[in-house]
């Protein structure tokens, strides 16, 4: 038996978020809405982007008056909501992607859970054993669903794509993570805020920030773009987990 992680946050992060910080729709400037991406941007300018995963947003903003933690729906909105309220702090960022930042050769079981098809070239290019679970994509590297369990068992470093966030398997994987596993959140759709940090052994959050204003990050979301469309618009930040527990 695994000995498992000590999560000292006891709601999922969603719930946390707004019990912590509410939501003020007055703050919302413009949503914009795709077949990959959904984007928030604050009267501020600052911007917020969630994946869809194959769900299509259709309801307003105002909605959110009375958010509904079981509608999908809701949380992607709520998820590029906070990644646009919370993201822009400046509570020690870093620039860089995920391969600037840590070495996985340091590792020996590295469990990546969403499939990030460029971080996984970048394992193959550097010779480092990778295993891959992803619910939603057919891909050869994949490993089947049914032995991500035992994976994430023995992992001692697992990339989470952010996107377990908004569609509430974050907390499940958490809880069958052991003690001494490092885990590294990855993803447009991170939420960088000191908050997620206090899940698990979450140690670096690696996410998207973008200016102020960039009307052209929601234009590239309102007509179907992805992550390597609007990317270029933004820069990769990261945030350290640095308090000992």
């Amino acid at each position: 038996m695994i000995e498992k992680l000590i999560i000292k946050a006891k709601s999922e992060p969603l719930c946390l978020l707004i019990d912590k910080y509410g939501v003020d729709v007055s703050q919302i400037k413009a949503v914009a809405t795709g077949l990959r991406y959904t984007a928030v941007m604050l009267n501020n300018g600052n911007i917020g982007v969630c994946a869809n995963l194959g769900n299509q947003v259709t309801l307003s903003e105002q909605e959110l008056n009375n958010p509904d933690l079981d509608n999908i729906q809701h949380r992607i909105l709520l998820n590029a909501y906070f990644g646009a309220s919370l993201n822009y702090f400046d509570d020690g960022k870093k620039e860089g992607d995920i391969f600037d930042a840590i070495n996985f050769k340091s590792y020996s079981t590295v469990v990546m859970i969403g499939l990030f098809r460029p971080v996984v070239k970048k394992f193959r290019d550097e010779g480092i054993p990778l295993s891959v679970f992803d619910i939603s994509k057919n891909d050869p590297v994949l490993v089947p669903l049914t032995r991500q369990l035992s994976y994430l068992h023995k992992a001692d470093a697992i990339i989470l794509s952010s996107t377990t966030v908004f569609n509430n398997t974050f907390m499940s994987i958490l809880q069958n993570v052991n003690v001494s596993c490092e885990i590294f959140m990855l993803g447009p759709s991170s939420i960088m805020s000191q908050e997620m940090l206090d899940y698990g052994n979450v140690r670096f959050i690696f996410g998207s920030v973008f200016k102020n204003f960039d009307e052209g990050v929601l234009i590239i979301i309102q007509n179907g773009g992805g992550t390597k469309e609007f990317q270029p618009l933004g820069r990769k930040v990261y945030l350290i987990y640095k308090i000992e527990r």
